[in-house]
């Protein structure tokens, strides 16, 4: 099996928006390096539509204050020890007053609860900044005597999903449209020994009920998009965690959710990066 490598030269400062976005289409795994970031993706994915994509994001970084000078290319390689390359930099990290993420190739002593994950050939592994927000997030709302229901749209790894019903969601759903992030986001519900989540193919549109807490860290223009089925699937006196926002791009999440009966009550804020706490009631 052949692997395809994307290397894109880029500002130290844009690094992690770079990171999300690439992970966004489809990147499997990441290597650092001073000035660069180097991605490896599936054999079937197109080289020049995702070094496209990248050069658009230009303009989104720039609104958001960041440096956008990029550059990017791309090869093609043969089957190798890649995975061993990128596993490197994954390392185990304390999230909030009480979670720990474990690769799953390691053994770790901690009196943390722990969420073990194998990213395989998706992207989440809890380093980003928008996942460890809503990870905290989710221990903060599961400290409330409502913690029966959660939806995660956007599984990928299923590390927010495992999250929440480590910390005592009865009922979990976790949803995606990458069969990559399904069979992950199983082997790793599977490895956390938890059968209190469902792991489903498909989009907000396709679920049935309502939910205490709804997690979404996902791209701006698809919060934008499924504003309204948001709306429906919240509780009255639900809350809706929204993330993958950077700075500047929160607006027009508000304004679409505001529309459909959302109110974005709070902002949390973490170096460029926002994520929106909404619900029902205003106040």
């Amino acid at each position: 099996m052949e692997y395809l490598e994307i290397t894109v030269t880029v500002p130290e400062e844009s690094k992690e928006a770079l990171i999300y976005r690439m992970g966004a289409l489809g990147a499997m795994g990441f290597i650092e390096e001073s000035g660069k970031i180097t991605a490896y993706y599936a054999p079937c994915s197109a080289p020049a539509e995702i070094c496209h994509e990248l050069m658009e994001f230009r303009s989104v970084l720039a609104s958001s204050g960041l440096d956008s000078a990029l550059s990017c290319s791309f090869k093609v390689l043969p089957d190798r020890d890649w995975n061993e390359a990128w596993k490197k930099n994954f390392t185990p990290i304390d999230i909030g007053e009480r979670l720990i993420i474990i690769p799953s190739w390691l053994q770790v002593e901690t009196d943390r609860i722990p969420i073990i994950i194998d990213p395989g050939m998706v992207f989440g592994t809890g380093h980003h900044e928008t996942t460890q927000t809503c990870l905290i997030l989710i221990e903060q709302l599961a400290k409330r005597s409502f913690r029966r229901s959660l939806l995660d749209i956007g599984t990928g790894t299923g590390i927010l999903a495992i999250a929440a019903a480590r910390l005592g969601f009865e009922r979990v759903i976790a949803l995606d449209i990458d069969p990559l992030a399904l069979d992950a986001a199983a082997r790793n519900i599977a490895a956390n020994g938890l059968k209190t989540i469902d792991v489903s193919e498909g989009t907000i549109a396709t679920v049935d009920g309502t939910f205490d807490v709804i997690v979404a860290n996902l791209l701006s223009e698809t919060l934008t998009a499924i504003a309204s089925e948001l709306s429906q699937r919240l509780q009255p006196n639900g809350t809706a965690i929204l993330s993958g926002l950077l700075a500047g791009q929160d607006d027009g999440v508000i304004v679409a959710m505001d529309a459909a009966g959302l109110f974005c009550r709070e902002r949390v804020v973490d170096n460029k990066w926002v994520s929106l706490i909404c619900s029902k009631n205003p106040e």
